[in-house]
């Protein structure tokens, strides 16, 4: 195996908190072991361009605490295509690198993979706050979207309390629901609805409504992942079928952004030692992943193949607590 002096670190994909946790503990890590480390800007698009510089332990100095990356990130549909790969492989040839760790999401895995097939080694660490990576149970920035989304919750219901109305909450997941059904546990919400799970908007939204409202319940809570149904459009519905007050609340991108919360900063340094201590111990191609609570790495390929499913238990639940 040839001798690896030079590890480059890029961000891929949507940004998440922690990223630059991540990009700290590589940096360091890397240097601590010996190696040269290198900064790839903008991601993928960052590569095929030549965006490179090296990066000394100070580079990395008051990151920690930051959302966002340093090294900016972006989405690059054209590394889907062969010329441009090769590309990218030659500009690793020019600066030296000998290995790529890419932070990012599933999409990002799965442009590191085409890349190691092209003969360059990758590690693969899991930053989005979807939580929706197969190989992993938990991702960087998962827990501080989830404060982030708490937080805006919390204060939405106070004002669905005080004007007796019905709060309809658009959380992000377009295909994952893990944010929405932890947030939705821990707002106390009346409904989720999650892509995993279908759903029938009169048994499952407008009739827990009717019920609670016989009950006495004077305020309701709908969470919805993004990739569900359109927040506005469920508003209206249950106003029109209830002649409940709705208000429809979308959070956007103030999930993704803010300081990361400790838990990520911890998970992140952790992932990214354990990355460079996998790159030293002569393991390439590998995705470090958290599974029953301990950090482990996986062969990229077997990594993308396996499935994930959410915990419906949580479902059931929420509706239990519900009443």
């Amino acid at each position: 195996m040839k001798e690896i002096k030079r590890i480059g670190v890029l961000t891929s994909g949507g940004d998440a908190p922690g990223m630059n946790a991540t990009i700290r503990s590589l940096v360091r890590t890397g240097i601590y072991y010996g190696y040269e480390m290198y900064g790839i800007f903008k991601g993928y698009v960052g590569l095929i361009n030549g965006e490179i510089e090296r990066l000394e332990a100070r580079d990395v100095s008051g990151i920690l605490q930051k959302g966002g990356t340093k090294l900016k990130t972006s989405r690059c549909p054209q590394f889907l295509e062969k010329p441009y790969r090769d590309k990218a492989r030659s500009i690793c040839d020019v600066f030296g690198i000998d290995v790529i760790c890419v932070i990012g999401g599933d999409g990002s895995y799965r442009g590191a993979f085409d890349i190691s097939k092209e003969g360059l080694p990758v590690i693969c660490l899991p930053g989005t706050i979807d939580n929706d990576i197969n190989s992993t149970e938990y991702t960087i920035g998962f827990d501080t979207a989830l404060n982030t989304i708490q937080d805006a919750i919390d204060k939405i219901r106070d004002t669905a309390y005080s004007h007796e109305r019905c709060s309809v909450v658009e959380v992000m997941g377009r295909s994952a629901g893990y944010i929405a059904l932890n947030n939705g546990i821990a707002g106390g919400a009346d409904v989720i609805l999650i892509p995993e799970v279908e759903f029938n908007i009169d048994t499952d939204v407008i009739k827990p409504i009717l019920e609670g409202r016989h009950r006495g319940k004077a305020d309701f809570t709908i969470i919805v992942a993004e990739g569900v149904k359109n927040a506005q459009e469920i508003c209206r519905y249950i106003e029109q079928k209830t002649g409940m007050v709705s208000r429809h609340t979308v959070l956007g991108y103030v999930q993704r952004g803010g300081s990361p919360s400790a838990y990520d900063r911890v998970m992140a340094s952790r992932m990214g030692d354990y990355a460079i201590k996998t790159i030293h111990e002569g393991r390439l191609n590998r995705i470090i992943s958290l599974q029953n609570n301990k950090l482990v790495d996986i062969d990229i390929e077997e990594g993308l193949n396996m499935q994930k499913t959410v915990d419906k238990d949580l479902l059931k639940i929420a509706k239990v607590l519900s009443i």
